[in-house]
């Protein structure tokens, strides 16, 4: 990266600081679609943090569609951090399609973490996958999605912090 190339990217990032503590979400949602890896990665991460559920769906199509596994890994992780049920469509899309196993490993974790039982049969046909690690990461979450309807039958409606720390 030439210098003229460093100082317009710490510009930039100069700029997403101000926009972040004015919470401009907007600006985030536009910068998912930046040339730069390194960007869109810092955006969806950003966007956890000030938007809430109003994230869920724009770092849903990052996880999807993204030509950066690395961008489409940090989406993943960052669904399930956030832990909304209306993720679950895309993380197992992705856990079951994505072409790196990086993505598909952090997709069936961030199942693990959301709880949702609609991921269990997802979860058990990645049991299957080519990749070892896949395959740990849904015998995690599937753990996870086994204590969870203990719990409940225990007569806790709620994920603890525990269930999302210890999911995946």
């Amino acid at each position: 990266m030439s210098r003229v190339d460093k100082n317009k990217k710490n510009l930039l990032l100069e700029e997403m600081e101000e926009a972040f503590y004015r919470k401009d979400i907007e600006y985030f949602k536009v910068l998912l679609k930046h040339d730069d890896f390194d960007i869109r990665a810092r955006a969806v991460c950003i966007l956890v943090e000030i938007a809430g559920e109003d994230a869920v769906e724009p770092i849903c199509d990052v996880l999807l569609n993204d030509p950066n596994a690395l961008v489409r890994h940090e989406a993943a992780f960052s669904l399930g951090q956030m832990g909304y049920a209306k993720a679950v469509d895309a993380l197992i899309n992705a856990m079951l399609n994505d072409e790196s196993q990086f993505v598909r490993h952090e997709a069936a974790i961030a199942l693990g973490v959301i709880g949702s039982e609609r991921a269990r049969g997802a979860l058990m046909k990645a049991l299957n996958d080519e990749s070892r690690e896949v395959r740990e990461s849904a015998q995690i979450a599937l753990a996870n999605l086994d204590y969870l309807a203990y719990s409940r039958q225990k007569g806790s409606n709620s994920i603890s912090r525990f269930a999302r720390l210890t999911g995946g």
